[in-house]
């Protein structure tokens, strides 16, 4: 069996801790693991082989995560842009045997009983055995409005039903045959790409020529405008609908899919009073408040209840408890003002290692770069500034036009504006150095790429 793995995204919900360049299922927020690595755990002694569908920009966060589990068995399928689950799945589907099953997981779901995960993942399995397009149904502990729900008569799937109002979602709960839609899925790939072609044939055939035109080498990579081609759909609109192979497996797993604050106040630890439990913040006369800081800052709180305060280095997240699925309006009027912050954080992943901004302001820019061992950065130039380079940590070899060099720790080197040049580290430690850019424009696309190890455009 393939876990084929949606890591697609855009950061808001979780915003400002997830932003679109590092979403939700990439930030460690549980013991130094993030939600896609405890995907690829969950998974993986159950699955011969993680297939990961991503966006081109977080391929290296995913890359890079699955290197730390030390997993090897591994493909990847990037897209330039989101079309949906309907054509990610279709695109993973085609790369593998027809008749190979396959389980669809989100990469960003928190699953706590793996017991009894692992009898619900077989069951769905024999179901797939026989030709069925499985769904998983989410056995509801509560009228929750914020979910689609799955109607069964058994395992046949009667009907599936938008998000509720918390009265209908009262009856549901009450007659006992409705389950929460947990995107999760478990069929043979060439089963779904039939029940596809019936159904949804304009996505099938665009996605197969998608497919049939992508650049094959370490990884698949589908074409801007093939992609652009393929009508936008979710798998449950496309197929789940309309097909009449589907089954539902009740799934009591202790699942949830973290899509709000609320919902990961329920994850963390708590004190006494019911606040997130971290000995580094102080809490006087405070009650059931999730309090999360990327910082090494102490958060005071004093004489309030049922917040959400969520501090990250260059935005600062309070509402109420019951009110964080309205984040989605904060990330809005950033995107309105014309601001970074939805996108990126201060410290930005890259495939060769991280940079963090000290200090933007007009005319000059100041960034900490780590360089991770064996890597190097694009042979690049820039139109618009100069560079200062000072090693702090670590040998740095550096390319300025025809001269290479080493620069060591408290050394220094000067880049002109136009000239070509490369950073990298042949060493066997991280290369820290300081960069100055002195420029009329000092944005990070003001950047030609002449040679790039990672194929980014």
């Amino acid at each position: 069996m393939t876990n084929i793995i949606l890591c697609g995204g855009s950061g808001t919900r979780l915003w400002p801790v997830s932003r679109t360049l590092l979403p939700k299922q990439f930030v460690k927020l549980f013991d130094g693991q993030s939600l896609f690595q405890e995907t690829v755990k969950r998974n993986n002694s159950l699955c011969t082989t993680t297939f990961v569908v991503s966006n081109a920009e977080q391929y290296f966060l995913a890359y890079d995560q699955l290197e730390d589990l030390e997993v090897d068995e591994n493909k990847f399928l990037l897209e330039p842009v989101g079309r949906n689950t309907a054509p990610a799945i279709a695109l993973a589907c085609f790369e593998v045997d027809p008749n190979e099953i396959v389980l669809v997981t989100p990469s960003d779901h928190v699953i706590k009983n793996q017991k009894n995960y692992e009898e619900v993942l077989q069951k769905a399995k024999d179901l797939a055995e026989e030709d069925a397009l499985v769904t998983f149904g989410i056995t509801p502990n509560a009228p929750e409005t914020g979910f689609g729900y799955i109607e069964s008569e058994g395992e046949d799937v009667k009907a599936f039903h938008e998000k509720p109002d918390l009265e209908t979602a009262k009856s549901y709960l009450e007659k006992g045959n409705f389950y929460w839609n947990s995107g999760m899925f478990c069929f043979k790939a060439g089963v779904f790409l039939d029940e596809l072609k019936i159904y949804s044939p304009k996505i099938y055939e665009a996605s197969k020529k998608a497919y049939e035109s992508s650049k094959k080498d370490e990884m698949i990579r589908i074409s801007h405008d093939d992609m652009m081609a393929i009508p936008e759909d979710s798998i449950d609109y496309a197929v789940m609908e309309k097909s009449k192979k589907v089954k539902v497996v009740p799934s009591d797993i202790d699942w949830s899919d973290l899509g709000s604050f609320d919902a990961l106040a329920d994850e963390f630890p708590k004190d006494e009073n019911g606040n997130t439990l971290d000995e580094s913040n102080i809490l006087i006369d405070a009650k059931n408040n999730l309090v999360v800081s990327e910082e090494e800052k102490v958060i005071t709180a004093i004489g309030v209840e049922d917040l959400i305060i969520v501090d990250t280095a260059d935005a600062l997240l309070i509402t109420k408890k019951g009110q964080s699925q309205k984040v989605k309006q904060a990330v809005a009027e950033v995107k309105k003002r014309g601001l970074e912050l939805h996108n990126i954080h201060k410290t930005a992943h890259r495939p060769w290692g991280t940079y963090t901004v000290l200090e933007d302001t007009e005319g000059y820019k100041i960034k900490r770069i780590v360089v991770k061992p064996g890597k190097r950065l694009s042979l690049q130039k820039h139109f618009h500034r100069n560079e200062h380079w000072i090693v702090v940590s670590g040998t740095a070899t550096v390319t300025v036009g025809e001269e290479t060099k080493l620069i060591r720790p408290n050394e220094s080197t000067y880049i002109k504006m136009g000239e070509v040049h490369r950073l990298a580290n042949e060493g066997t430690i991280p290369v820290v150095l300081i960069e100055a850019q002195v420029g009329e424009y000092t944005g990070e696309d003001d950047i030609v790429r002449i040679e790039d190890d990672f194929k980014r455009d």
